[in-house]
């Protein structure tokens, strides 16, 4: 154990915990938007930010790295794919679901927007994406809170199970008093971290290489990034899943004006741009600095172990406090998701049909991510749960698969029905889990056919349904004339 380490990650923590604090006392009587939606007053760089931050977990600086470091330039196609379905989520997506979910009476979920859009009473479509929602994000929130425990180990000695147990109750008590407001302002903060420490890290280690490192790297095809077309296929897959991920879409609905969300695009795709880049050098320098190490490899530490290797304990506590900054905010954003999908699209309709008043569905939100991050811990903690990487990968897919259709279907066509919406989603998610669990030895991404299942069949369904009502139709051209304001 490095007790500067220790001791700069704890002042970290409680830096954290005090945002979470400061929002609790600041919004003692927010309302359930303020609290599931920060009022939609995001600025654009605590926007751009906290929607990067959410993105990028724990796995931009320990999974993909370590891919690449293992494997070659055959795994940057996630990259690309990322970097381009994060753009065009930015420049076409964000404009119209901000002004389309005020539009659909002020929506402050996704299953309420895509209820809304129709004007539909039914809440057969909130409840298939709500069990989507709480799958889906328990799978992802667990691979944060490996991750975090997989940091407290390495760099502490503390057992891993205990140290997952240390990071959720942190990661808990912000999102738990402060809602998205602090779940923004700590994301924001976050991802100013991971920006430095994956600038400074990679730069530096390059600069300490022997003159024949690259050579000495005996993997076949390490330096060839178009030796399998599986790779190249599946890495632009992973762009897909930008058009449906919750809790990084969440963020275009939560800022306060067109122009601001324009301000936003611009940081958020720069800084994306710049992350990605330096987790393929991180991955690439690091095969050349330390060499291939399985105890690397397995554990997803090529960040971790190189920044301990070059710098002293107190940058390098700052430094590796990035990869907790990485993990904690995305799952703060997922457990805040998570239950507001909950409190508003099963609780309040459904169990309380329409009674429950604001106070009463923060604690319904509140209860609900106490409960999901029990489960996210007790998968995390079991010894076959699965990578960092293929725990992200599993949730990503589900949620690319099932929504992304759905959504952007809703914002560009017009005689998009509610069935179409609703069919398209339950088909893709069941599309990505039953490619993932019969047919992953193809080396296909299961997003690719649950998204373009869930695509076919919500454009088939949505042709062979009534067409639309007149007041549906006047909502859609509503919202697409505030889209262009």
């Amino acid at each position: 154990m490095n007790i500067t380490e220790v001791s700069v990650f704890i002042i970290y923590l409680l830096f954290m915990l005090g945002i979470g604090v400061w929002f609790f006392l600041r919004e003692k009587n927010q309302t359930e938007r303020g609290y599931f939606l920060g009022d939609r007053k995001m600025g654009p760089w605590v926007a751009a930010l906290s929607a990067g931050a959410s993105d990028m977990s724990a796995w931009v600086l320990m999974g993909l790295p370590t891919s690449i470091y293992a494997l070659g330039l055959g795994q940057i196609w996630i990259a690309i794919g990322l970097a381009l379905g994060y753009s065009l989520s930015w420049i076409y997506e964000a404009p119209r679901l901000r002004t389309f979910s005020i539009a659909a009476d002020d929506s402050i979920t996704i299953p309420q927007y895509l209820t809304n859009r129709f004007l539909s009473k039914s809440k057969t479509l909130q409840l298939i994406s709500a069990a989507v929602f709480l799958v889906a994000y328990t799978i992802y929130a667990a691979s944060s809170i490996k991750a975090c425990g997989t940091l407290f180990n390495t760099v502490t000695g503390l057992d891993t199970t205990v140290a997952m147990y240390l990071a959720a109750v942190i990661v808990i008590g912000y999102t738990f008093l402060g809602g998205f407001s602090a779940v923004s302002w700590t994301d924001f903060f976050q991802g100013m971290l991971v920006l430095c420490a994956m600038l400074i890290v990679p730069i530096v280690a390059a600069s300490m290489l022997e003159p024949n490192a690259a050579a000495a790297i005996d993997t076949p095809n390490y330096w060839n990034p178009v030796a399998n077309w599986q790779d190249i296929v599946s890495g632009f897959g992973w762009g897909l899943g930008y058009f449906g991920m919750p809790h990084i879409i969440i963020r275009f609905m939560s800022i306060n004006s067109q122009k601001e969300l324009r301000k936003s695009a611009k940081i958020g795709i720069s800084w994306t741009l710049i992350i990605l880049t330096f987790a393929v050098f991180v991955g690439v320098v690091g095969r050349m600095f330390i060499g291939f190490e399985e105890s690397v490899n397995n554990n997803s530490l090529v960040f971790v172990v190189m920044t301990r290797r070059i710098f002293p304990a107190v940058i390098s506590g700052i430094l590796l406090s990035a990869v907790l900054a990485a993990a904690m905010s995305t799952a703060d954003s997922q457990l805040l998701s998570a239950a507001s999908a909950f409190a508003s699209d099963v609780y309040r309709p459904v169990i309380r049909q329409n009674q429950a008043g604001n106070r009463e569905m923060l604690w319904a939100g509140r209860i609900v991510v106490l409960v999901i991050s029990g489960v996210a811990l007790f998968i995390a903690s079991r010894p076959d749960a699965g990578s960092i990487m293929s725990l992200v990968s599993n949730a990503w897919g589900v949620f690319g698969a099932a929504f992304g259709p759905a959504i952007m279907l809703s914002l560009f066509w017009k005689r998009f029905t509610f069935s179409g919406a609703a069919c398209g989603i339950f088909v893709g998610a069941v599309v990505d889990i039953a490619w993932l669990t019969h047919m992953s030895e193809t080396g296909i991404y299961e997003i690719i056919p649950g998204f373009v299942a869930g695509l076919i069949v919500a454009v088939l369904v949505s042709l062979f349904s009534p067409k639309p009502s007149k007041e549906v139709e006047e909502l859609f051209d509503k919202a697409l004339a505030m889209s262009k304001e």
